[in-house]
């Protein structure tokens, strides 16, 4: 065979690939957007104050039987958002949304938007919910300290009715 004709039917084989992975990603977005609209589409603003947050297995965390039955077998075993909360009177375990999670409080009242035992949102009931400052990357934490040190460096030096401030310590 000609090695043009190999790599015409590589080629060919890869777009077909893409051809039908996009396809089945475009279903799949579809139904998730379906879903999403049915979740937001029931829930309701509840105030809640959140005794405890972390992610465990669903087994663990305390849901009812038919939500552990109700799953798929194999995402029982991953570990999933998981909120303690009292609403009211009782304490209950509640399943966080994976973008909420990161926002939710320990132990403040919020009002969250929840459909069931499913968190989708949470707003701060008397204040605003402190958010925690983005995380510099590596190189820019670099950059800022030598900064620091050049400011520093550039720093005119005290003065002092005797002269020039000493180093505590050194004595002439």
């Amino acid at each position: 065979m000609n090695p043009l004709t190999v790599i015409a039917i590589v080629l060919g084989v890869i777009l077909a690939i893409l051809i039908v992975l996009s396809l089945v990603g475009k279903k799949l977005q579809k139904k998730s957007d379906a879903a999403q609209e049915n979740i937001a589409a029931g829930a309701q603003y509840y105030s809640i104050m959140v005794i405890d947050k972390k992610r465990m297995k669903l087994s663990e965390a305390g849901f009812p039987q038919i939500v552990i039955d109700q799953t798929p077998k194999w995402l029982r075993g991953r570990k999933v958002p998981v909120v303690k909360a009292k609403i009211g009177p009782k304490i209950a375990s509640l399943m966080c949304d994976e973008k909420v999670f990161d926002k939710v409080p320990v132990k403040k009242e919020v009002k969250a938007f929840m459909n069931g035992i499913y968190i989708i949102d949470v707003k701060g009931l008397r204040s605003g919910l402190d958010t925690k400052p983005e995380k510099k990357k590596f190189l820019a934490r670099l950059r800022d300290k030598a900064q620091k040190v050049v400011d520093e460096s550039k720093k005119p030096a005290k003065a002092t009715p005797g002269g020039i401030e000493q180093k505590k310590g050194k004595k002439k």
